[in-house]
């Protein structure tokens, strides 16, 4: 509504902005980047999810958690550390001992950081649907001579596909919304010029042009993902508990298997974590508000389990509509909730600005606008979580507790619910991961003297100083290491 009221009030000169040169290639160029983007986590994380699940790898849950572990780095934060290692005087150079290096900014930087930190949300509902597949069609197919390629090209693939869907459509959207690492890299996107021309009181005709623009591109997008699913059922082919699959034996392969995981550890981690240490390290003795730091970290987790809460709870009859009431009604209601996550975190908190001073004046820089502001950006997260596991629930099980007298509600909350745990909890861990690092809606939303750790870190580091952004940063990615442990480690 912000938007078309917006873009109404001068119709002219927003239709002249949609048509320029320049918003052709705006298009094309964030397309783009969000098409390569997906492509290269999906590569990434589907022998990743293998690896840890299905083989003997060595350590094999140690690297599930450490695999997903990059999701909690900020992109602001691991593109300035990328930056700063492979840039220009940067430690790759120094190292090395050469003049230059090929530049990492503009488009392939953008692919390469964005890629390094966004690979996890392809990664952790593939990793939840590995475990749940179930193993006696895999048994089968063996049985009739398949070899394992073929097991995996035929049988699992198939299965994984919502769940390769639905990462791949997060990621896509996350790429379009994504304003921090873009901007460090000098890469023109959507959501770099929309903050440009916000920050101007000369153009905000052409920023929610452009935004509006953006809108669009995204429910094209989630009706492009639509379209590719293919019907059929996905759940196991019985009731009872899931038995584990027999784990492939790597072989002689068992060790060298390690190297595509160390490597993806060391860039999209290591990297990023090192260049913390080493700003915490120039930092002068002392210099650290601690109270500041402890206080901001309190501030994230309220915020952000608030968020995790609510969105999984609203995500609960999202899903149960979309999985056993397909029709119209059902999809549109499902593709609404995919509608914030696409927009800039400033599009949707000045929509609520809007809304605050004008209809809800009481609500304006309160705790529950702030959240309100990040379920409707992260509400999807949880959304193709949950649905992916409830297409795995065999409908017979429910049917089968109708029958037996429970009521509809009984069912949702002793059966359904139970039985989809397992996505619920993925996505409000997914939820909060990226909550507790979110940055423009707080910086616009966040009650007076309510400072999160996303804000101090960025407060230090849009100014430079980065030793100052790099202890909060720390704290940033212990408190989020935590929960996803406890998610991707649990039997």
């Amino acid at each position: 509504a912000y938007l078309a009221l917006t873009v109404a009030q001068s119709a002219g000169d927003a239709f002249e902005v949609v048509w320029r040169e320049r918003t052709l290639l705006l298009l094309l160029r964030s397309g783009g980047l969000a098409g390569a983007v997906t492509v290269s986590a999906i590569l990434i994380a589907l022998p990743l999810a293998w690896l840890t699940v299905r083989t003997d790898l060595p350590g094999r849950r140690i690297w599930a958690v450490v695999a997903a572990l990059p999701l909690v780095i900020p992109s602001y934060i691991g593109a300035y550390a990328i930056v700063s290692a492979l840039g220009p005087q940067g430690l790759a150079q120094d190292l090395l001992g050469v003049g230059s290096l090929p530049s990492i900014f503009g488009f392939p930087g953008a692919w390469y950081v964005l890629t390094l930190f966004t690979y996890p949300l392809v990664l952790l509902p593939v990793y939840t649907a590995l475990r749940r597949l179930d193993p006696q069609l895999e048994e089968a197919a063996r049985g009739m001579g398949r070899s394992g390629w073929a097991v995996y090209r035929t049988v699992v693939l198939p299965q994984l596909a919502p769940a390769i869907g639905v990462g791949g459509l997060l990621v896509a959207l996350y790429v379009l919304s994504d304003f921090g690492a873009v901007s460090i890299l000098r890469f023109d996107s959507f959501t770099r010029v929309i903050y440009t021309a916000y920050r101007s009181s000369f153009d905000r005709i052409g920023a929610a042009s452009l935004a509006a623009l953006l809108v669009l591109m995204m429910l094209a997008l989630v009706w492009l993902e639509s379209r590719a699913r293919r019907p059929g059922a996905y759940h196991r082919s019985g009731p009872g508990s899931t038995r584990p699959p027999t784990l492939v034996s790597l072989g002689r392969w068992r060790w060298p298997a390690l190297a595509p995981c160390a490597s993806v550890a060391a860039t999209a981690l290591v990297m990023p974590v090192m260049t913390l240490i080493y700003w915490s390290l120039q930092s002068v003795a002392g210099d650290v508000d601690w109270m500041g730091v402890v206080t901001a970290a309190r501030n994230s987790l309220v915020a952000a389990g608030l968020t995790a809460l609510v969105a999984a709870t609203c995500a609960i009859p999202v899903a149960v509509l979309s999985v056993r009431f397909p029709g119209p009604f059902s999809t549109l209601v499902e593709r609404l909730s995919y509608v914030g996550y696409a927009l800039p975190g400033i599009v949707v908190a000045l929509t609520l600005v809007f809304f605050g001073t004008r209809v809800a004046p009481g609500l304006y820089q309160t705790l529950a606008m702030l959240v309100f502001a990040f379920v409707v950006l992260f509400l999807p997260l949880v959304v193709g979580a949950t649905r992916t596991s409830l297409l795995q629930v065999s409908p017979r099980v429910e049917e089968a507790a109708r029958s037996l007298g429970r009521t509809p509600f009984g069912v949702l909350r002793t059966v359904t619910a139970p039985l989809a745990a397992s996505g619920l909890l993925a996505g409000a861990a997914l939820v909060f991961l990226t909550a507790v690092k979110e940055l423009p809606a707080a910086l616009i939303l966040a009650p007076i003297g309510f400072e999160t750790l996303a804000m101090e870190i960025w407060q230090a580091t849009s100014v430079g100083f980065f030793e100052r952004g790099a202890v909060p940063s720390l704290v940033l990615l212990a408190i989020s290491a935590a929960p996803l442990y406890l998610l991707v480690a649990r039997e």
